[in-house]
């Protein structure tokens, strides 16, 4: 009897073990995940001084705009804690407002010919596009690293090691702005009234 208690004793320790093992090979995999998307952000920060000195140049009534996207960017390069879910929220809650930013950005350069001609602003714009591209792709598999974290924090007996360890889930990064989501009018794109 003695040894059956130990064995299932010993089975117990195993498993709470390697659900342990799980949860912090995920907990890893999804802190690698974002490390990947803040490489990425950090190539778009860089773009970035450069895309608004171009458009100082042209853009003289957006000044308003062009300052507030030095803001956003300023405010998405605050350094913050990987290891808290409330820090990763706000800074990926940060590069949403600069990714919305950056696109209005944009959308108001369409209205300048001499900017949406020049060279330099059009070699930005498609390095811009490559970056964007890539922090799309790190976004799709930091979200599918947290998945898979949070189903195993999530989810008895994860949720309970989860607690006792300190591991917690981490958020999703999404894009919230509600013009995103807005259907596209193709009418005012091609001129049609």
């Amino acid at each position: 009897m003695e040894i059956l208690v130990g064995a299932l004793l010993i089975a117990l320790v195993v498993i709470i073990y390697a659900w342990y093992v799980v949860l912090i090979r995920r907990r890893n995999r999804a802190l690698e995940a974002l490390s990947s998307i803040d490489v990425q952000l950090r190539k778009r920060h860089d773009l970035l001084p450069n895309i608004l000195k171009l458009a100082q140049r042209f853009m003289t009534h957006e000044r308003d705009l062009l300052s507030k996207v030095v803001e956003l960017r300023n405010e998405a390069r605050q350094p913050y804690d990987p290891g808290s879910s409330d820090a990763v929220h706000r800074h990926l809650a940060a590069e949403g407002g600069l990714q919305a930013g950056l696109r209005q950005l944009f959308a108001l350069a369409e209205n300048y010919p001499e900017l949406r001609s020049s060279q330099a602003v059009l070699e930005a714009q498609q390095s811009f596009a490559m970056v964007e591209g890539h922090i799309s792709a790190a976004r799709r598999f930091y979200n599918s690293a947290v998945t898979e974290l949070n189903n195993a924090v999530q989810i008895f007996p994860g949720s309970f090691i989860a607690k006792q360890v300190g591991v917690q889930p981490l958020p999703f990064f999404e894009i919230e702005d509600e013009a995103v989501r807005q259907p596209i009018d193709a009418n005012e794109f091609l001129g049609a009234r």
